[in-house]
């Protein structure tokens, strides 16, 4: 794979190029970490997830392609969607569908708030307002389901419904470049979680199984921290997987669980 390198240093947003039609815009300003991802096609473009909405995130997208940007949404979190309402084109997973439309479940407005305005070290555009911040919410173009194939024009997205970190959560599995984008499944550095009472641990456990054994996977790509990690990482999965279920832990109020460099929050 080629090394990546920045191409933007925007204020805000950070632009790294993965492949010649595959970028990361990331939010290193904030604690969360956060990146989405554009992949081009020959005829369309796919947006994965749309950040913190802190800045709009099309000022970049509209530097990357001219092409239509399909919004695949990994799931209806205040951090992964929040320039949903700068596009038409949204999709999000059947499961997250009244989410997306009526709300985020279990998480008040006063909480976001809190999260979205704590640990900034880059400066914020003067229309950011932590007061008034508040997610998308909207009808959906359409809706996704496990085992959809996205197709961008000599590019394929298929997609994989994971649970557990929400219920609608998704993968999309870049097929013809080996591209593993896992959302918040599975990324480095901080815990992957389940202990939200929206989360179910038991799903989440089965879904880093259901991904480990994805075939031909050449890169991974979290929506945290880290861009890009080695598929050694699917063998630390399975291996967790093995331990979680063998020390009988995997539910709410059991803790941080270590395996390497990746840790599970239940």
């Amino acid at each position: 794979m080629n090394e990546l390198h920045v191409i933007i240093d925007d204020p805000w947003f950070t632009v790294t190029q993965i492949d010649a039609d595959t970028f990361a815009i990331s939010e290193f300003g904030h604690w969360e970490k956060v990146h989405s991802f554009l992949l081009i096609g020959h005829e369309k473009a796919a947006l994965i997830d749309t950040g913190l909405g802190i800045d709009r995130i099309k000022r970049m997208s509209d530097r990357l392609t001219n092409l239509p940007i399909l919004v695949l949404t990994t799931h209806v979190h205040w951090d992964h969607i929040g320039s949903h309402g700068q596009f038409e084109q949204i999709y999000v997973h059947e499961a997250e569908e009244d989410w997306l439309v009526s709300g985020i479940k279990g998480l008040g407005i006063e909480q976001i708030r809190k999260d979205i305005s704590r640990d900034i070290t880059r400066p914020v555009p003067d229309t950011f307002n932590p007061l008034n911040y508040t997610p998308y919410q909207g009808k959906p173009a359409g809706l996704l389901r496990d085992g959809d194939v996205i197709e961008l024009g000599g590019r394929s997205l298929k997609v994989y419904h994971t649970p557990g970190h929400s219920p609608g959560h998704i993968a999309l599995f870049d097929t013809g470049r080996g591209y593993l984008f896992t959302g918040d499944l599975l990324y480095d550095e901080t815990p992957v979680y389940a202990y939200y009472p929206t989360t179910d641990p038991v799903d989440l456990v089965n879904s880093l199984e259901r991904i480990s054994n994805i075939a031909g996977v050449k890169r991974i790509f979290g929506s945290h921290n880290s861009i890009g990690l080695d598929p050694a990482w699917l063998r630390v999965a399975r291996s967790a997987v093995k331990e979680l279920r063998e020390k009988d832990v995997i539910r709410h109020g059991t803790g941080i669980h270590t395996f390497e460099g990746l840790r599970i929050q239940f």
